[in-house]
């Protein structure tokens, strides 16, 4: 392990991508291969898991041919993967099935059918809420469905398992990737009996669950030979992608707030130990023995803003199409955006729930439309951060990235309605980063998780204006009281 590199393979729901870093984070060279989404069905998402293997093989060996360096110079790979995806496979590990990813929406049904003791005592166990993303519902949807391919499976897995499976012959799974499963008990750090039992599933169908530094070794030669990788190149499980996403940012110590936008959105913090919310607003995933992260994911993110240019036809760039917001005073003189336009997930987890605008006026043009969007997407994210804030206590950092961070008038709003001073990291992968700096924990060439802020360029602050915040306190309280879920 005398190599200069290691390479963060980040396994997302758009593309598959491989970065390959100097030891400090610095990229040396990246390459994207995008993965085919499929609709099969109204509310059905699937993907193909065979092409998202070949993807991270080609997206290793196309940032290895544009780095320039010789195989043996990186040393290690680490893992990041989106998270609730399902396939079923046969005992030689071909699928059965297409992956469901997490917004395939098959299970509502079944999501809405459990009763309110089901869900908490399920919830109390899991930290994850009741929801058709996971694999739970997915599981009873198949169940209650007999879709042919669960009836034949040998196992179920998630993309990651499915890929290491076919590179290595074991069946693991990394604890964050296990819990986001609705399958998993953070508590014991194993499968839970009361959620088999729902889907019907035994626990030997499941794979082995592993802390995020678990090592694989004796990657199958023509894959490697695949990637331009010798054969003995250590593979690190490492984690999911939201975890992974707050590690590379920086955000890992208590108080320290991640928030991600770019299509969707999510707020998320480490914690010690697990920590539950009671009313079941947020999740808990397990990270490793000593660490869980606790937070929500929004399903509407830039897919708001999106919908809302498409609306009114416009041709602007995305950049000056937000900056027409800047024209328009906070509160976008009384309109307030309900974002739930693609059903929700945190912090109210109802995929039927529906957008709204109000207190619209004829004197209303197109940039207040733009900034109440904007300040919509944002009040969700606070009203999550609100309720881990019930768990974990007040921030003491936030951290953004995605594509929020790109956008200064954006960024200095979430600081106003978030009323903290808001970091921006330079490097734009940071689950890659963090797939890549839990490689090096586990073959030792660093000590720690934590070190890696020692790695991690941050620009300056965005602070709050007091006096807008105080605004914003006051309009949250209104976007409050005309929510109508």
């Amino acid at each position: 392990m005398s190599g200069n590199y290691v390479i963060g393979l980040d396994l997302g729901t758009t593309s598959a991508k491989a970065v390959i870093f100097h030891l400090n984070g610095k990229v040396k060279s990246e390459a994207e291969c995008l993965i085919t989404t499929y609709y099969p069905e109204s509310g059905w998402v699937e993907q193909d898991p065979n092409e998202i293997e070949r993807f991270a093989i080609k997206a290793i060996k196309d940032a290895m041919d544009q780095a320039g360096i010789q195989k043996e110079e990186a040393f290690a790979i680490g893992i990041s993967c989106a998270m609730h995806s399902l396939i079923c496979v046969d005992q030689e590990g071909n699928p059965l099935s297409n992956a469901l990813i997490w917004s395939d929406g098959r299970s509502s049904q079944q999501a809405e059918g459990f009763s309110e003791e089901e869900r908490q005592d399920l919830f109390l166990k899991t930290g994850v809420p009741i929801h058709p993303m996971t694999p739970f519902t997915k599981l009873v949807w198949m169940k209650e469905t007999e879709f042919e391919p669960y009836k034949k499976a040998a196992y179920f897995m998630s993309v990651k398992e499915f890929i290491l499976f076919k590179w290595f012959g074991e069946r693991v799974v990394d604890y964050s990737m296990a819990s986001a499963t609705g399958l998993f008990n953070p508590s014991i750090l194993g499968w839970d009996e009361k959620a088999l039992e729902f889907a019907q599933i035994e626990e030997n169908q499941l794979s082995k669950v592993v802390p995020p530094t678990y090592i694989l070794n004796n990657l199958d030669k023509k894959v490697a030979e695949g990637m331009g990788l010798p054969s003995d190149i250590p593979v690190i499980i490492g984690a999911a992608d939201g975890q992974l996403a707050n590690l590379g940012i920086g955000a890992i110590l208590p108080g320290e707030v991640a928030i991600t936008v770019g299509t969707s959105g999510a707020v998320r913090q480490f914690s010690k130990g697990v920590r539950i919310n009671e009313k079941r607003e947020t999740f808990s995933y397990a990270f490793t023995d000593e660490y869980s992260i606790i937070g929500g994911p929004s399903n509407n993110g830039g897919i708001a803003l999106q919908w809302l240019k498409e609306l009114l036809n416009n041709e602007d760039s995305y950049s000056d199409f937000i900056e027409k917001a800047g024209k328009v005073a906070p509160g976008a003189e009384g309109i307030i955006f309900h974002p739930y336009i693609n059903g929700e997930r945190a912090p109210i987890w109802n995929q039927r729930a529906t957008g709204n605008f109000s207190g619209l006026s004829i004197t209303h043009k197109q940039e207040h439309f733009i900034r109440a969007v904007l300040e919509g997407i944002t009040f969700n994210l606070y009203q999550i951060e609100r309720a881990l804030c019930r768990l974990a206590g007040e921030p003491s950092r936030i951290y953004v990235n995605g594509g929020l961070a790109r956008s200064n008038l954006w960024l200095q709003m979430l600081a106003d309605i978030f009323g903290k001073e808001v970091y921006v990291a330079e490097t734009h992968h940071s689950s890659a980063w963090g797939a890549a700096w839990t490689a090096l924990v586990a073959i030792g060439k660093v000590h720690s998780f934590e070190e890696i802020k020692d790695n991690i360029q941050l620009g300056a602050p965005i602070v709050p204006n007091e006096e807008t915040h105080r605004t914003y306190q006051e309009i949250y309280k209104e976007y409050m009281k005309r929510s109508r879920i």
